[in-house]
């Protein structure tokens, strides 16, 4: 894909932008590292004032190709100006991530964002398990999203029935909580994506190790995490490569159901989205400093 946007590099930071976005007939292009515990809308809120206040502009199109979940972390492209228009495009081209999963439970949104709500055994969860799980996965599937996502189930968002579902699960708003009926899910439509490669990077058989908070930019207060690192349970840092509109929690899914387990993302970072890579995204603070005064 040829891509004519001015690409934003730490090199370009250094030069500046000019005061005008006529300059750039084409638009612009910044791959940006999103931090842990922002939304992508939190990225996107935060440039398009400075982009605004940059350029002059009281309203300009400033997008992203590609959410990333909040507990995510990893290349989010932001398109300033015309580059909005390639948006549907660089969401087409492949995605790379590396993919924490915890094996011996569920919760009700596949990730830590929602508690604990069913313990499973893991004895048949390995090492080996885990490779052969992932040689069977590779290859075009159907996939069912999680039901805390955007898709429609009779032109109602899933996450809207699952947020009823999951009050319905907590009844008396406590810390345990009764099953989550992770069968709603069923009721969504299936979509065909193609997962390229499945490797298994790290295997940890009693689990992460207590973890350091992260310092850094002030996360969003809305974004809840569950601490389970008590529970030691089983991990393993997955490295994977896919298609448009895969949904990793559902992959984790997925992954624990082949095991006879339960399974959930603790951590996602996407390393790669088409020809952007980690390395190359700037920091929020770096974008910022790329749109401040020139």
């Amino acid at each position: 894909m040829e891509i004519k946007a001015l690409i934003a590099d730490r090199i370009l930071v250094q030069q500046g932008l000019s005061g005008s976005i006529d300059d750039y007939p084409e638009g612009i292009l910044i791959p940006v590292y999103k931090p842990y515990r922002w939304t992508s809308a939190d990225v996107i809120r935060k440039l398009k004032w400075a982009a605004c206040k940059h350029f002059g502009k009281k309203n300009l199109k400033v997008g992203h190709a590609g959410t990333l979940d909040p507990l995510a972390t990893g290349v989010l492209i932001v398109c300033i100006g015309k580059a909005t228009r390639l948006a549907e495009t660089i969401q087409k081209e492949e995605k790379e991530y590396l993919a924490g999963i915890s094996f011996g439970a569920t919760t009700p949104s596949y990730d830590l964002e929602k508690a604990i709500d069913r313990m499973y055994p893991t004895d048949r969860v390995s090492e080996e398990s885990v490779r052969l799980a992932l040689k069977d996965s590779v290859g075009e599937q159907e996939q069912i999203a999680p039901l805390f996502s955007a898709k429609s189930v009779d032109g109602v968002r899933a996450y809207e029935l699952a947020r009823k579902q999951y009050r319905d699960a907590r009844k008396d708003k406590t810390e345990v909580m009764e099953d989550f009926d992770h069968s709603i899910a069923e009721t969504l439509h299936r979509q065909i994506i193609t997962i390229y490669s499945a490797e298994l990077v790290r295997f940890l058989p009693e689990g992460l190790p207590a973890q350091v908070p992260q310092e850094g930019l002030r996360p969003n207060p809305r974004i809840n995490v569950v601490d389970t690192s008590d529970l030691h349970l089983p991990h393993a840092d997955i490295r994977i490569a896919c298609s448009k509109g895969t949904y990793i929690r559902a992959i984790a899914r997925d992954l624990g159901e082949a095991l006879g387990t339960g399974a959930h993302l603790d951590s996602l970072c996407r390393t790669r989205s088409g020809g952007f890579r980690i390395e190359d995204a700037l920091t929020v603070t770096e974008a910022m400093e790329l749109l401040s005064n020139y």
